[in-house]
């Protein structure tokens, strides 16, 4: 439903669809920033199309989320799932079905945001054929992720060529924690714009509640120490860490551990191959009683696993952000997390949680056992949790940060003027000179 009052614009997420199940295989932090992107900024009176790849003939093409914010599943290759590493042939065809729909719909998208490296080279295509103003989130890079893995995909080159290419030639990209940007500019390019907007998390939904409650209403005794992992199975989230820490910490004498893993998906796909592999190495430390596979949860229900616990998990070998850390913060429960990457920069350490070294059993069984042992402290660390969660991560300021970036950039390709950002850094302005800015740039 397009208004003659608003400006429509494109968010693209190829592989991560913003109307899946969060849980399922792809389906992760991705799909959870696009679809909160979009649907807050159909608040500040943007026309939101979101596209991704349509992975199964059984889903609509077209998902209403609101008046002015739906997702559009575009044919590209297959309708079914597709492993990222062997979706690149289909971008070209996922670029053609956008011009399609375009055309059929009567009206072109001045400003297109992408997410990750695939969705990139589809806008810096679209770029190549009519001059967008193109905006960029990489969600995850390739300079960090290969060094890492032990078998490089073929794709390799390809996907480090074309991140190094949206950030030189992109009106801007949004890099969601410093981290991040120190990243893109020392392992990727010094050339381009980028901008600091971090994610955000539904403080509405997730938000703090009795303990007693909620493991109430989960099952779970109120005299366990829970410790939480919430996502994907998949060996870079270092859920192997976090199941070696649990044995640690049943050596060192805590009896009533339970170590909840929520996520997952069907055993046929890589996510449940991990699953198995990880349920071996369960079995391998004699962990059996204590773990709980929760599989998959609903947002309606995630609130309550967060504030189940004692302690949220986070050992992945890297994060450009970590959403899982703002979800459990916001909930009121304190973080032990890899020293890596976004996660530097949401979790402070003694205050909302605690760092340690990615893949060191030893430090995360420690970490978690300071926490679990001092009441008083963990206490403390509950309540700053939430409070930092409020004040600096909730979507409906991520999305005005963003559309101010997008308003900015779209008037600044029509009269060539003001530099972005303006002289104060848009998180340092006021409400009011926030709201001057925007009309200023709206004119």
């Amino acid at each position: 439903m397009f208004s003659l009052n608003r400006q429509p614009i494109a968010l693209i997420s190829d592989h991560a669809d913003p109307a899946a199940e969060i849980g399922l295989e792809e389906a992760g932090g991705q799909n959870v920033y696009v679809r909160q992107v979009g649907e807050h900024l159909a608040h500040l009176a943007w026309q939101v199309d979101m596209f991704t790849r349509k992975v199964s003939s059984e889903l609509p093409t077209i998902v209403q989320h609101s008046p002015h914010c739906r997702t559009i599943r575009l044919s590209a290759g297959p309708e079914a799932f597709v492993p990222r590493d062997q979706l690149f042939e289909h971008m070209p065809e996922f670029v053609e079905s956008f011009q399609r729909f375009e055309s059929k719909q009567g009206t072109n998208y001045p400003l297109v945001h992408t997410n990750y490296w695939l969705s990139a080279w589809v806008g810096l295509e679209l770029q190549k054929k009519r001059g967008i103003q193109l905006v960029h989130t990489y969600h995850s890079l390739g300079a960090v992720k290969y060094p890492a893995v032990l078998d490089r995909p073929a794709i390799a080159d390809t996907r480090l060529n074309v991140e190094r290419e949206i950030l030189e030639q992109a009106a801007c990209v949004v890099a969601t924690s410093p981290q991040e940007r120190e990243n893109l500019r020392t392992l990727v390019s010094l050339l381009g714009q980028i901008e600091v907007i971090p994610c955000g998390t539904d403080t509405e939904n997730f938000r703090p509640m009795p303990k007693a409650e909620a493991r109430r209403q989960l099952g779970l005794d109120l005299q366990e120490q829970v410790v939480l992992y919430v996502g994907r199975f998949d060996r870079r989230k270092g859920i192997e860490t976090a199941i070696r820490a649990g044995a640690a910490l049943k050596e060192q004498g805590i009896n009533n551990l339970k170590l909840v893993i929520v996520g997952g998906s069907s055993p046929d796909l890589p996510d449940g191959k991990e699953r198995a592999r990880v349920e071996q190495i369960v079995a391998e430390v004699g962990l059996q009683a204590e773990v709980l596979f929760a599989g998959r949860v609903g947002h309606d229900l995630l609130p309550l696993y967060y504030t189940a616990a004692d302690v949220c998990v986070i050992p992945s070998h890297y994060e450009p952000f970590g959403l899982v850390a703002i979800e459990s913060m916001a909930c009121g429960t304190p973080v032990v997390a890899s020293d890596v990457g976004g996660l530097r920069f949401t979790v402070i350490p003694n205050q909302t949680g605690l760092l340690v070294p990615p893949q060191d059993t030893a430090s995360f069984a420690e970490a978690i056992y300071s926490i679990l042992s001092d009441q008083l402290w963990a206490r403390k660390l509950r309540r700053q949790a939430s409070v930092t969660v409020n004040q600096r991560f909730s979507w409906p300021g991520v999305a005005i940060q963003l559309s101010e970036l997008y308003r900015h950039v779209l008037a600044q390709s029509i009269m060539h003027e003001q530099p972005w950002p303006p002289k104060m850094a848009s998180n340092q302005l006021t409400s009011a000179q926030r709201y001057s800015w925007v009309k200023t740039v709206n004119r």
